[in-house]
């Protein structure tokens, strides 16, 4: 039987609790928000965009308000996640495909969808007008630009975009920790043109890039590009890369950072034979989507430098990572690189990893975390300050 606790008086209620004959159980703590976790420079704050998009990876912004995403192993879908109302909350997130293979990459372009698997390159179609039209109708079914890229999963999932050339960039990650294949397209930048023909390989020695952007004003292409294992915790760095013109080898997989030399392959191509890094950043730290700042909400010293998202460490001793760092710039140098925001590491145990980041219209950061399945905004305001101090 039930007992309704508020309709008992209070001294019969004092002596049944006395008693033990009544059992109370405590109140639930209430939840921590865990975005409260997250530490920023003084004037930033971080909200939600997105909480209901699970496996949340590369993001490319399309027609007014729609938000393409891309996922890893989420059963292989991709999102629309659209703000109509203009309001900096996404209202409403739509699968537009499932059942692909890593779908990691997408790319928008001349009012279409490029989705990139581990081995084909999709083009999706009319999606503009799916999404304005009845919830019962059927997606589009993609055109399939490419298919012959390699299968192997380890390091297949793709980010591309659609350089300032009107070229689509798609990387070919090493199928391995470290190993020297001899099909060129493996630890490799490609591009090709929007219909998948003109092919060719535009860098080399990259063994897994998930993030790149081009230089507002130089059109110089940068990426992040993960390190490899088993070198111990700290060595070798993860990099962040210029790649001014096509045919530069960036060192894998025989030199690692500016000038460790790997102990299997290290003989072949020697480290002054090849790019250094533009930075080296933190080992292990997984360092994925980076942008270019081209806002204008941030203030003006952030205006120009590179964000870059980092996915985090997953065989490290103590973990690193899980964060958003800066990288100043200093004409062509990378002069300083710091945490910009930090805390979905909280001791040894992740709540979110970051994995994209997108500049949107009003200048606000968007960040994807594939681990909380959402997208979170960070803005700037400037903080409030006593003049007459």
């Amino acid at each position: 039987m039930k007992t309704r606790m508020l309709a008992l008086p209070a001294a019969l209620l004092a002596v049944l609790l006395a008693c033990g004959a009544v059992a109370v159980a405590p109140l639930a703590a209430p939840r921590p928000d865990p975005l409260s976790t997250i530490r920023l420079p003084p004037g930033f704050t971080i909200a939600p965009y997105a909480t209901d998009v699970p496996g949340a990876r590369s993001m490319t912004q399309g027609p007014k308000g729609v938000l393409f995403v891309g996922t890893r192993e989420t059963n292989g879908k991709v999102y629309a996640v659209l703000d109509r109302d203009g309001d900096a909350r996404a209202e409403k997130v739509v699968t537009i495909a499932t059942g692909l293979n890593m779908p990691n990459g997408v790319a928008w372009r001349d009012g279409a969808l490029f989705v990139a698997e581990v081995s084909r390159v999709l083009r999706y179609d009319g999606l503009r007008d799916w999404l304005d039209g009845p919830a019962t109708a059927p997606a589009p079914k993609p055109v399939v630009i490419r298919d012959d890229f390699p299968k192997d999963r380890h390091h297949g999932w793709k980010f591309i975009r659609f350089g300032p050339d009107g070229l689509l960039y798609v990387p070919v990650g090493a199928p391995c920790n470290v190993c020297d294949e001899k099909d060129p397209r493996y630890a490799s930048i490609t591009r090709m043109k929007p219909d998948g023909s003109a092919f060719e390989v535009f860098a080399r020695g990259i063994r897994n890039t998930v993030g790149f952007d081009w230089r507002p004003g130089t059109r110089e292409l940068w990426f992040t590009d993960n390190g490899r294992d088993n070198l111990g915790d700290d060595v070798p760095p993860d990099e962040l890369d210029r790649a001014p013109k096509s045919g530069m080898h960036f060192g894998f997989p025989s030199c690692h950072g500016r000038a460790i030399a790997d102990p299997e392959f290290g003989r072949r191509r020697p480290c002054g034979d090849t790019t250094p890094p533009a930075r080296e950043l933190g080992p292990h730290v997984a360092a994925l989507g980076m942008r270019f700042y081209t806002g204008a909400m941030f203030p003006e010293r952030y205006r120009g430098q590179i964000f870059i998202a980092e996915h985090g460490s997953w065989n490290r001793t103590t973990p690193i990572g899980y964060r958003v760092t800066l990288v100043r710039l200093d004409g062509d140098r990378a002069i300083s690189y710091e945490p910009f925001a930090e805390g979905w590491l909280q001791g040894d145990s992740p709540w979110g990893r970051p994995v994209d980041i997108e500049v949107m219209p009003d200048g606000a950061l968007l960040v994807s975390d594939d681990k909380g399945g959402a997208l979170y905004r960070i803005t700037y305001r400037e903080p409030n300050v006593d003049k007459a101090k």
